[in-house]
């Protein structure tokens, strides 16, 4: 199949890989691709736009434009827990006055509120911290449970990858032995063959010979 890369690495059987520069000639390549490689292709282009504003607020929207735009932070108003009383020219307005009261009222509804909680902290903080704890605890054990089993399953897959190319090194190593054996048999069969054609040439020409110093004395004869 076209662009398919064939990956021939055993590294469970494969030896060499702690020789000196090894490692250094690896990173080398490694970098040397990295530096050549121009993706032309959006590996994402299946998946839908993703929408960065789903869940951003005017809050955060005009947060966000502040930080764009380099603007200091505001400092956080204080007004709202002030108890002023009416400005110097609406000191004889009763409307004036009457806001004051509601300010101060509210004021002193949030203090009310404020204390009733930390009776509520103090009566019950324990236990709810107590609650909180075990809770941690119990999300302590659920991530160290799945944490086992994800650690089981990558035992699990390099072992069977160990276990793989294990059987595969000892396949290759027997395929080599035979390759090796198959080579050497040939080179004994190409001299013994060589040792024959010689043999045979030798034979021819020591048959020849007798025939041509007969047929020399024939021909002084004549």
């Amino acid at each position: 199949m076209a662009g398919e890369v064939l990956v021939d690495a055993l590294p469970y059987i494969d030896l060499g890989y702690d020789d000196p520069g090894v490692r250094e000639a690896a990173i080398a390549m490694v970098e040397e691709e990295c530096r050549r490689y121009r993706p032309t292709k959006n590996y994402l282009e299946h998946l839908p736009t993703l929408n960065t504003t789903a869940f951003e607020t005017e809050l955060m929207a005009a947060e966000f434009e502040r930080i764009q735009n380099r603007l200091p932070m505001e400092p956080l108003s204080m007004k709202r827990y002030e108890l002023p009383p009416p400005p110097a020219g609406k000191m004889n307005e009763v409307s004036a006055w009457c806001e004051s009261v509601d300010n101060s009222m509210a004021q002193l509804e949030h203090q009310a509120v404020r204390a009733m909680n930390l009776e509520l902290m103090a009566e019950y903080g324990c236990e709810m911290w107590k609650s909180y704890l075990e809770t941690l605890v119990t999300m302590q054990a659920k991530c160290q449970t799945r944490l086992a089993e994800v650690k089981k399953e990558i035992q699990d897959v390099n072992w069977a990858r160990k276990t793989k190319q294990t059987q595969g090194g000892e396949k290759l190593r027997t395929l080599e032995a035979q390759w090796v054996m198959l080579v050497s048999k040939n080179y004994e069969i190409e001299q013994a063959c060589a040792k024959l054609e010689e043999q045979i040439y030798h034979k021819k020409m020591q048959s020849n010979a007798p025939q041509t110093e007969e047929t020399a004395q024939k021909a002084a004869n004549n």
